[in-house]
C-alpha cells in the first residue's frame, strides 16, 4: 500500500484490507507524507499495531527517504514480500477491499497468473455508472492504445488492483517511479506471457472516483501522457 499525504483514509482504508477475507500481510510504504500521515503510521507502531520492515509483524510500514513516487514504493514493498500472490491497494477509498474475493475466484477458476480488476467492462454497472469525465475518457482511450499495441484483450489498463502471483511480480524487473508503473506491469505481463505461458484475466470490480478537489493526485493530461509514453517504450524496447 503506497502512501502519500492519504491522512484523511489512512485509517479506512486498512481497516478494511484488514477485513478482507483472507489471509494475508500488509505492507505499508510512505513516501515522505507531509499531512500527518507519516505520524500517524509512527503512532500505530510506537502502540505495537504494526512493526517495521524486517520485524516479521504482519502489518509491516516502510518509510521511504525521499519522495521517489508510488512506483518506487510499490517496488520497495515487493522486495520485502513474502506471500504466493501481490496485490498494489491505494491509500485513498477509491478500491473496495471486498473485492480481492472477486480477483482470487477469477484466479483459481481461470488457472490465472495475473487478473485485472476492471472498471470498464462493457455493460458492466461500474462503467455505467462512473462519471463520464476526462479521467473516465482518458482510460477508454489508453485502452483503446494497449489493444492496439499488444493485441490483448483486456478492458482497463489503468487499473490498480492487478492480481499477481509473486514470482510473476517479480519476474517483471518493474522499473518505474511514478503512476506509469501501472502501464509498466500491464505492457510487461503482455508481452511476457505468450512466452512464458501466464494467463490472464479480468473481472469487473466496484469503484467509487474521487476528484482533484478531494485529493486524487492523477492529473489527466499530465499523467496521461505519461502513460501513453510508457506503453509504447514497454512495447517498442
Amino acid at each position: 500500500m503506497p502512501v502519500f499525504n492519504e491522512h484523511s483514509t489512512l485509517e479506512e482504508i486498512l481497516r478494511r484490507v484488514q477485513e478482507a477475507p483472507l489471509e494475508k500481510e500488509i505492507i505499508i510504504v510512505d513516501n515522505c507524507s507531509s499531512d500527518g500521515s507519516r505520524e500517524l503510521l509512527q503512532q500505530w507502531i510506537a502502540q505495537g499495531k504494526m512493526g517495521e520492515a524486517g520485524s516479521g509483524a504482519p502489518l509491516r510500514v516502510i518509510f521511504q527517504d525521499r519522495n521517489r513516487g508510488k512506483g518506487s514504493s510499490v517496488r520497495k514493498a515487493l522486495q520485502e514480500a513474502r506471500g504466493a500472490w501481490i496485490i498494489i491497494q491505494d491509500a485513498d477509498l477509491e478500491y473496495d477491499p471486498q473485492d480481492y474475493a472477486l480477483l482470487f475466484e477469477t484466479a483459481s477458476q481461470q488457472q490465472c497468473d495475473a487478473v485485472f480488476g476492471t472498471r470498464l467492462l462493457p455493460g458492466s454497472e461500474t462503467r455505467r455508472h462512473q462519471p463520464k469525465t476526462a479521467f473516465y475518457f482518458g482510460r477508454l482511450g489508453l485502452a483503446w492504445l494497449f489493444k492496439v499495441l499488444f493485441q490483448v484483450p483486456i478492458s482497463d489498463v489503468a487499473t490498480c488492483y492487478k492480481l499477481m502471483k509473486r514470482p510473476v511480480a517479480e519476474a517483471l524487473q518493474l522499473e518505474s517511479n511514478g503512476f506509469d508503473l501501472d502501464f509498466e506491469i500491464a505492457a510487461k505481463l503482455a508481452r511476457q506471457a505468450a512466452r512464458r505461458k501466464w494467463v490472464l484475466g479480468e473481472v469487473p470490480i466496484s469503484y467509487q472516483p474521487r476528484t482533484e478537489l478531494e485529493g486524487k493526485k492523477i492529473h489527466a493530461v499530465r499523467d496521461g501522457w505519461r502513460a501513453v509514453r510508457a506503453l509504447l517504450k514497454y512495447r517498442f524496447s
